[in-house]
């Protein structure tokens, strides 16, 4: 089967949560499948082989996505936290979801000066979180290598907003 289709079979869906309106894609079944779990990594990290020099993964699925795709790339990972989490001097983005408002934060000198990052989380949804994360990578003096998700919820239209860079491995 392709892995599209096994991960769209593992992912669980929760209407109305965290809002009304709002349809959650539950990625808990994909991380406790370790077999579909290491497809995944693969995939993710596949096209940046070479063009990552670091991985920045967002809070909190991202971690999980990100530190082994990170490991798979064999560079450093770096954590895109929500405010207040980071020790230290942090650079901060304010930014839309879907149903909130939210702020990221990163450390000053997570990054290589010029390194090329990519951005990794679970869900691509209107693009918002992937958008300011990447304004946090170049504040940080890195640039933005790409973007790799899990899923992108298609309707929302958030890869047309980061274009050609962005991978996703299936879609919802």
């Amino acid at each position: 089967m392709p892995l599209a289709d096994d991960v769209r079979r593992a992912l669980r869906t929760f209407p109305d949560f965290p809002g009304k309106g709002v349809l959650f894609q539950d990625v808990a079944p994909v991380l406790r499948d370790p077999v579909l779990l290491s497809r995944i990594v693969e995939a993710m990290a596949e096209p940046f082989r070479g063009r990552a020099q670091a991985v920045a993964g967002v809070e909190s699925r991202g971690f999980m996505l990100g530190t082994p795709v990170a490991l798979r790339l064999g560079v450093p990972f770096v954590p895109v936290r929500k405010a207040g989490k980071l020790p230290g001097p942090t650079l901060r983005e304010d930014y839309a979801l879907e149903y909130a408002k939210a702020t990221v934060e990163v450390q000053r000198d997570a990054f290589a000066p010029g390194a090329r990052v990519l951005v990794v989380d679970d869900v691509l949804a209107t693009g918002g979180t992937a958008l300011a994360a990447a304004r946090l990578v170049e504040a940080a003096g890195a640039q933005v290598a790409g973007w790799s998700f899990l899923l992108e919820i298609g309707a929302l239209r958030g890869r047309a907003k980061l274009g050609p860079q962005a991978h996703v491995v299936a879609t919802a």
